[in-house]
């Protein structure tokens, strides 16, 4: 055997210290700094929202912030901007639409005839596409791209953290008795792909009466600062079930939600 050059790429030899890198190269004509993605180990805890919350809180501070939504099967970023029109291309690939606040996304509703068609592709499509939001797009130069990811550890996940260069993920989880399986999931999940985990968020943590002024458990109490002492993690922000934000999202108006909770989050990002 000759001596190792540390040079995999032209290497056939299939030893143990080998390290292979899915990792797809970047649209040339786009410069993105940091790449943060967004996951839960369920469905219906509002991970999408707070995707859209951070971006556009992140806007409003001053950074250029894109959408990548990898949720291919259940996109719904681009109705919770009230963005309806489709994705164009020029000879540099394809350029996200662009919000009212400056907010670079790309969906696959995006590039769809009908927004309610349904997405009835295969894994390996699937992932291809995401693949393709990632090298194809020119998302020009950002401080920070979003990954909107589906729910669960499946498919999609994997080609994120194997495909893109991923920074670091949020956990978006509810006050629910499970709370702790469904972190830990997704925190395993990242362990394995070497992916730090910079925080958990808790939406829907609870309501705030208009009448007594006073918070109420809907959804139980809150268990997300037992998980998070026990992973070692942060909290970045507990979230209340807010009627008033669910109609503005409805809207379209996701950006014209304050979502003060996020601000220490924000900030942090910011420096």
């Amino acid at each position: 055997m000759s001596e190792c050059t540390h040079d995999c790429s032209s290497c056939s030899q299939d030893c143990s210290s080998r390290k292979e890198s899915f990792l797809q190269p970047m649209n040339k004509y786009s410069n993105i700094k940091r790449v943060v993605g967004v996951v839960s180990g369920k469905g219906g805890v509002g991970k999408s929202l707070v995707t859209c919350l951070l971006a556009a809180k992140c806007r409003k501070a001053g950074l250029s912030v894109g959408i990548l939504d990898a949720d291919v099967t259940g996109p719904s970023v681009p109705k919770s901007f009230g963005i309806t029109s489709h994705a164009m291309q020029d000879q540099t690939g394809l350029l996200p639409t662009i919000t009212k606040t400056g907010v670079k996304m790309m969906s696959v509703n995006l590039l769809l005839e009908d927004e309610n068609s349904p997405v009835v592709w295969r894994g390996p499509v699937i992932s291809g596409m995401i693949q393709q939001f990632w090298s194809d797009v020119n998302w020009g130069d950002l401080d920070i791209l979003f990954v909107d990811m589906p729910p669960g550890t499946g498919d999609v996940a994997l080609t994120v953290f194997q495909s893109l260069p991923v920074d670091g993920i949020v956990i978006v989880s509810t006050p629910q008795d499970l709370v702790k399986m469904i972190v830990n999931k997704a925190y395993n999940m990242a362990e394995m792909m070497n992916v730090p985990v910079l925080g958990l968020i808790e939406n829907m943590s609870y309501f705030m009466c208009p009448n007594c002024n006073e918070k109420h458990s809907i959804f139980g109490k809150s268990q997300i600062d037992e998980t998070a002492a026990e992973l070692n993690l942060p909290v970045l922000a507990k979230l209340p079930l807010n009627p008033d934000n669910a109609r503005l999202v409805d809207e379209g108006r996701v950006e014209d939600i304050e979502a003060k909770e996020l601000d220490d989050f924000i900030n942090a990002l910011n420096r």
